[in-house]
Parts: C-alpha cells; sequence; structure tokens
C-alpha cells in the first residue's frame, strides 16, 4: 500500500458513458437510457456526488454529446467532457488526460474513481467507503459483492464446479492514487496489453489491489430486466 493520504485536493470521478445501448433495445445511448425519466448518467453522476466526488470527467461519445451534456445541465458537481475510444481501457485513458493540473505531490495523492454510469444506482456509502479506503493508503480499490450463483468452469472434458466461496464479483467505482493510475495505464498502453478495468491494469503495473465491501444495488444496467429492477428501486425511494 502507498502512504497515508491526508490531501483537501477534490475526488475526481471519471465516469464511463460511451456505451451504445444495444442490449437494452433503447434508441438512445445506455447512459441516456431513463429510469422514471431521469437519465442513467444523471442518476449516476449524483450518487457520486453524495458520496464524496467532487468533480466529475465524462467519457461520452463525440458525435451526439449535446444530451448527455444536457443531461448534467443541473449537475451538483463541475463536469469535463472527454471523447470515447475504441474501447474501454482507451476511454478511461482519455479521462485520465483531462485530470486537472496540480502540484506534483497533490497530483499524485489524489483520487480518482473510474466508475460505469450503468451503474447508476451505487449506494454513497459505497462511494465513501472507497474513498476512504484510498485515503488511508491502498493504491487501488474496489467494491465486490459476493456471488450467489453456482458457477461452473468450462474444461475439454465438460465442466467442473468452482468454489463460489472465495469468487466475488467486481463493481465499480473503483478508486486509485492519481499517480497509480496513470502509472498503470501508461504501462498498458506502453506493452499493449488488454484489460477489462482499470484494477486489472494496476495490478499488471505490479501493485494491489484493495477489497471494500460493494452492494447489490450497484448493479450494471445492461438488460432489460435490469430496467425493471431499477424502476423498483426507484419506487422505494432508494436512489
Amino acid at each position: 500500500m502507498g502512504e497515508h493520504i491526508n490531501n483537501p485536493v477534490p475526488v475526481v470521478a471519471i465516469v464511463v458513458a460511451a456505451g451504445s445501448g444495444s442490449r437494452l433495445g433503447a434508441d438512445v445511448p445506455k447512459a441516456l437510457v431513463p429510469v422514471a425519466g431521469v437519465p442513467l448518467l444523471t442518476r449516476a453522476v449524483a450518487q457520486l456526488a453524495a458520496g464524496g466526488v467532487g468533480e466529475v470527467i465524462v467519457v461520452a461519445p463525440v458525435e451526439g454529446r449535446e444530451p448527455f451534456v444536457d443531461a448534467l445541465a443541473d449537475a451538483p458537481v463541475p463536469v469535463l467532457w472527454a471523447d470515447g475510444g475504441a474501447e474501454r481501457q482507451h476511454s478511461v485513458a482519455h479521462g485520465i488526460a483531462l485530470l486537472p493540473d496540480l502540484p506534483e505531490a497533490d497530483a499524485d495523492a489524489q483520487v480518482v474513481l473510474v466508475h460505469d454510469a450503468a451503474r447508476a444506482f451505487v449506494p454513497p456509502e459505497v462511494v465513501g467507503r472507497v474513498i476512504e479506503a484510498v485515503r488511508a493508503g491502498a493504491d487501488a480499490v474496489v467494491p465486490v459483492v459476493p456471488v450467489s450463483d453456482s458457477i461452473r468452469e468450462l474444461v475439454d472434458d465438460g465442466s467442473t464446479v468452482v468454489d463460489r466461496a472465495s469468487l466475488r464479483a467486481v463493481q465499480t467505482p473503483q478508486g486509485f492514487r492519481r499517480g497509480v493510475l496513470e502509472e498503470a495505464h501508461w504501462m498498458v498502453a506502453e506493452s499493449g496489453v488488454a484489460v477489462t478495468d482499470d484494477a486489472a491494469a494496476v495490478e499488471f503495473s505490479g501493485r494491489q489491489v484493495t477489497l471494500v465491501e460493494g452492494s447489490r444495488d450497484a448493479f450494471k444496467v445492461t438488460e432489460p430486466l435490469d430496467l425493471l429492477l431499477a424502476e423498483a428501486l426507484v419506487a422505494q425511494g432508494r436512489a
């Protein structure tokens, strides 16, 4: 782990919002799909702000940017805009490039979160838990939940049961010391390595990842059934 961080620099969240939403059957990009009349992107930024984020960098498609901007016209925190890339890791790298200029010591220690706009209902306490773990000294922090389904691994002659007791499902926001995240993305770009998330990039750079408790409410809206669950959360006042 890194040194303890006691730093007044605002927490910045890079929000990845460049998904197409094709699996939702929507006629708008996924981040703009409404739940109870409010776009997922709007809800995601509100949850991050409630959890302690002071500024967001939204990575959105280059074409058709206006409705994304409209969705955050009344955002509770300042918003910057970055262009989406060919793959998720490229999109995050574009967001990293827009991090504000700071003195070297502050920049290295600044807490940066990376979050999927589709996880629009992450509870503020999970966001806060990630931030505090980074401030307490972790280089990288990932919220996780236990795997509830039985899992089988495909092998050459069929499949075999995997002990789910040792498995965890990974969520966002993932949190990092800024210097750690910048170094990790530089290394994967130089090596041409493909990673599925930012924690994997940090592990590739040789650093450890710390796990904290996530929430079932931080599910990723991917398919039509997820929208029904999202509507139910809003109806219950949990978002």
